[in-house]
């Protein structure tokens, strides 16, 4: 028996890069998965048997879209990850109005709409488990002013709404990874892994899923409004 055998997941941003990786591996537990991006993810969504929709996280119709078309599916919804999510860098002096609000709708305000469209059925079912992929950029400064206000947003956000949500039996958690091989780890880190990185190596994508799948599944039960960072001491 799979840890998440009989579940519904829904992933966003899971095309490519981490979120793949958390759709194989939630497949892999026995979980149903709706595969969502704003690109093509018709290849992942055949690998793990699951379902795919065309999703932009900033809009809230295309939410509802996703939250249909999945009851219609499968009837329910036991979890979301909300995995989308962009990245550029730029202090105070460098960034442009319009990449932080681009990086901000994304990042954060697509958050919120996933926690919201979910939010009903999971209380209607008395059960659920939100996962919101923030980052060590939500733990501390980083010189990505759009990025690390998304992720420090993301980390309030779901301390609040695990406050809210807690007493339906709906727990929500967020991960806070450090640097990952994917599309989005920064060039010319070598030498800060080395340094800073007490591990001294990236992780693996599936590293971080395999938190993610914790936080889906039943052993996390009581595990509500925590943060779960995975950066190899990184941030220590």
């Amino acid at each position: 028996m799979g840890t998440l055998d009989g579940k519904v997941i829904i992933i966003t941003g899971a095309s490519r890069g981490q979120g793949e990786a958390e759709a194989v591996l939630a497949a892999q537990a026995g979980a149903k998965v709706v595969v969502t991006d704003i690109i093509d993810g018709q290849h992942v969504a055949k690998e793990v048997g699951g379902l795919f929709i065309s999703h932009d996280v900033t809009s809230s119709e295309q939410w509802a879209n996703v939250v249909q078309k999945t009851l219609a599916a499968y009837g329910r919804i036991d979890g979301l990850v909300n995995n989308a999510g962009i990245w550029k860098p730029g202090g105070v002096t460098q960034a442009t109005e319009a990449e932080f609000r681009q990086i901000i709708d994304v990042n954060q305000v697509g958050v919120f709409l996933g926690m919201q469209a979910v939010a009903a059925t999971m209380i209607a079912q008395k059960s659920g488990s939100i996962v919101n992929i923030s980052s060590v950029a939500g733990m501390r400064g980083l010189r990505a002013i759009a990025y690390a206000a998304s992720k420090w947003a993301v980390h309030g956000m779901t301390k609040t709404a695990a406050r809210e949500l807690g007493a339906h039996n709906v727990r929500v958690n967020s991960v806070h990874p450090g640097f990952i091989e994917t599309d989005m780890l920064p060039q010319g880190i070598e030498s800060t892994i080395a340094n800073q990185v007490p591990m001294q190596r990236t992780a693996d994508a599936k590293e971080v899923g395999e938190v993610v799948m914790f936080l889906l599944g039943d052993a996390a039960s009581y595990v509500n409004g925590a943060e779960i960072i995975v950066d190899g001491g990184f941030i220590a």
